[in-house]
């Protein structure tokens, strides 16, 4: 029987799980492409070779984090000045974290994070850092004794709650408001499991939990409930108390 020429089987190419067909057909084999250097270099700024990125960001993470004792993530803005109580008050924090028994994470800037770190590290404790790749920020804040810098906010975040028992939140900006509001979504979410946060600095937070509640929870957009995902305190010996005891329970 002879088949005509409509019922062909479309031309194809494959490319591991990728199959392609008609105009999305590219010329050139997977190896072609690997071992001719030739070619432009675009493909190192293309999503798949992103991936590889991504991948490896991950793998260099959990390497270097995976034997952390228990930790606490510290988080607070990097424009906190030195000197002013909210830096001295993450000092303390810091301090009192690695004196209870635990390493110390922050986003390993200045401000508020190298605040934390410095009481980490000048009380004997492991200070962590993770960075992240901005324009507008140094590197590593010279507190860190165990430091990794990220491309990647996402992978970041990752590190921040995988390897942390728990959260104390500091006077922070947009980027302190990102985690926060992620940390309690995970835990609302039930995603992660006794994670206790704490936000330091009453009058700083005060409007955002008024808001939390006769904005949020009185229109029914979150449960009662969920106010308390969080504590609230100016103490610092209270703070350390209720995210290491939750963190240990």
């Amino acid at each position: 029987m002879v088949h005509s020429e409509g019922a062909r089987a479309p031309r194809e190419q494959r490319r591991g799980p990728v199959v392609r067909r008609q105009s999305q057909m590219q010329a050139g084999t997977t190896d072609q492409h690997l071992l001719d250097t030739r070619g432009a270099a675009d493909w190192v700024h293309e999503d798949p070779f992103r991936v590889l990125r991504i991948q490896s960001e991950f793998v260099e993470g959990f390497g270097a984090l995976a034997e952390l004792p228990p930790a606490i993530s510290v988080f607070g803005s990097a424009r906190t000045s030195p000197g002013s109580p909210e830096y001295e008050a993450g000092e303390a924090i810091g301090r009192g974290l690695v004196e209870a028994g635990f390493a110390v994470i922050t986003g390993g800037g200045p401000g508020a994070m190298e605040a934390a770190n410095k009481g980490a590290m000048e009380a004997g404790g492991v200070s962590v850092g993770l960075g992240i790749e901005l324009p507008f920020e140094q590197g590593i804040n010279p507190y860190v004794n165990l430091g990794v810098d990220f491309r990647y906010f996402f992978v970041r975040k990752t590190m921040f709650v995988k390897y942390a028992s728990g959260f104390v939140v500091l006077p922070g900006g947009l980027g302190t408001l990102d985690e926060l509001f992620e940390a309690l979504t995970l835990v609302q979410t039930k995603k992660v499991t006794r994670f206790p946060i704490v936000l330091f600095g009453t009058a700083y937070w005060q409007g955002l939990v008024d808001w939390l509640t006769h904005t949020l929870v009185a229109q029914g957009k979150a449960g009662v409930q969920d106010l308390q995902l969080f504590h609230i305190t100016d103490d610092v010996e209270e703070a350390i108390g209720v995210v290491t005891k939750e963190a240990g329970a």
